[in-house]
């Protein structure tokens, strides 16, 4: 009898969950990962991914559960930046989420088990989102413009090599500015944060690019004695 009523009180609980918000990068502009719903509420709607909190995990273990569930990685940046609490964010109950968003490389996500429903959208096109998502995912997109001017954070959204270009596009598409190609270039060299391969591509039939990787050694210096990009 103790254990059916393990989990009866005389006061209401509320439902704790976590989404997260997976951003990538595919060369050409900023994307995120939405799942489209199944089952009402919201039925055709696209969201986060996204679930209820197990008994025996934390709100982070929730959600690398769930990116493990929809991009088969096990050890991508993760990052808790809100919690959203609104009486009515959900019509079927009283639900608090704990957002998290995360920093994944395309090429490397494999897709979860519910792949036909689940799309990358470039953050320019993403359509009206489910629930209170909308919102979730300008807040979102706040922190991580907030987080890489004192974080390398291209590290953990672009292969292991690529241009300069690649790096360029990655920093526009999330601060959504323009930067002279020149002057981006002196600047991240500045900071000793690449390594200049002795390998090129050939973006163009008119020119080679060099390749380059992000210098592990000053990054993980960098993340511990504090980072500042200003452009």
């Amino acid at each position: 009898m103790m254990e059916e009523n393990k989990y009866c009180y005389n006061y209401p609980h509320p439902a704790v969950t976590t989404d997260c918000v997976i951003f990538g990068f595919d060369g050409n502009g900023l994307k995120v990962l939405l799942i489209e719903r199944g089952i009402e509420p919201y039925k055709g709607k696209w969201a986060f991914p996204g679930g209820f909190i197990n008994m025996n995990e934390t709100a982070e273990a929730g959600a690398l559960r769930e990116l493990k569930e929809e991009t088969g990685l096990e050890n991508a940046y993760i990052e808790q930046f809100n919690t959203y609490s609104e009486p009515d964010r959900d019509p079927r109950e009283r639900v608090i989420t704990i957002a998290h968003y995360a920093l994944v490389r395309i090429q490397e996500v494999k897709g979860g088990d519910d792949a036909a429903k689940a799309g990358w959208f470039h953050i320019d096109d993403v359509p009206q989102l489910a629930f209170d998502h909308d919102k979730i995912l300008r807040d979102a997109m706040k922190k991580l413009r907030e987080r890489i001017h004192f974080e390398p954070i291209g590290f953990e959204l672009l292969p292991e090599k690529f241009t300069m270009k690649d790096l360029q596009l990655l920093y526009e598409s999330i601060l959504d500015v323009k930067f002279d190609r020149r002057n981006f270039a002196k600047k991240m060299m500045h900071y000793e944060l690449l390594s200049q391969l002795d390998e090129t591509v050939r973006p163009t039939a008119k020119r080679d690019a060099l390749l380059y990787s992000f210098n592990k050694e000053n990054y993980e210096l960098f993340k511990k004695k504090g980072f500042q990009l200003e452009f």
